[in-house]
């Protein structure tokens, strides 16, 4: 009986609290255009950016400097990625460099052993 009594008096308060919301909002829902037309996007930022604006963190916010910021790290970014790859260049061209004068230096000496094989073997 009690449980009953308790969820009875939750439920009348709850739907207090929700039909207090409603009219409380209704004139604001009157107010709301009623078409999409009459919704103007730039009218509603430019307002949502006043708003913001006027906030304490947000009042001496540039985006133009914001954006300068921005560009100028991407920059950063790009610089550093583009040394990265010419290092990397220049570490496989050191590397086929020295792999072509180990082959040429290899092959030389081969031709030494064979020429020497060949004199070794010519009657005299």
């Amino acid at each position: 009986m009690n449980n009953e009594i308790i969820a009875t008096t939750i439920l009348v308060g709850s739907l207090l609290g929700i039909g207090i919301v409603i009219l409380r909002k209704i004139p604001v829902l009157v107010e709301l255009p009623k078409t999409p037309a009459e919704f103007n996007l730039k009218e509603n930022l430019l307002k949502l950016k006043e708003k913001i604006s006027t906030l304490h963190p947000f009042k001496y916010f540039s985006d133009k400097i914001f954006l300068q910021k921005i560009l100028s790290k991407i920059r950063i970014l790009t610089l550093k990625t583009e040394n990265k790859t010419d290092n990397w260049l220049q570490k496989l061209r050191e590397k086929s460099q020295k792999k072509k004068f180990e082959e040429n230096d290899n092959y030389w000496e081969e031709v030494k052993k064979s020429t020497n094989k060949e004199n070794k073997n010519l009657p005299r």
